[in-house]
């Protein structure tokens, strides 16, 4: 199964997903490429960006992916 497959069924299932998590679960070094090649097969997909905190404590912006619409 490809990236892409993975990415969309677990926008399908869990709602969303940041780099972080694709990192983690399906080792995605490039959410962002695997996000416009779902686009460009005609995927509504959503970015938001949201501020939360790294293992620092420090304030840090990343987007977070959804499928438009749901």
């Amino acid at each position: 199964m490809k990236q892409t497959e993975r990415i969309l069924r677990h926008l399908e299932v869990f709602g969303s997903i940041t780099a972080a998590e694709a990192a983690a679960e399906f080792g995605c070094m490039r959410l962002a490429s695997r996000i416009s090649e779902l686009k460009r097969e005609g995927v509504p997909i959503r970015r938001e960006m949201v501020t939360g905190r790294n293992r620092f404590g420090e304030a840090v912006t990343f987007a977070r992916y959804s499928i438009d619409g749901r």
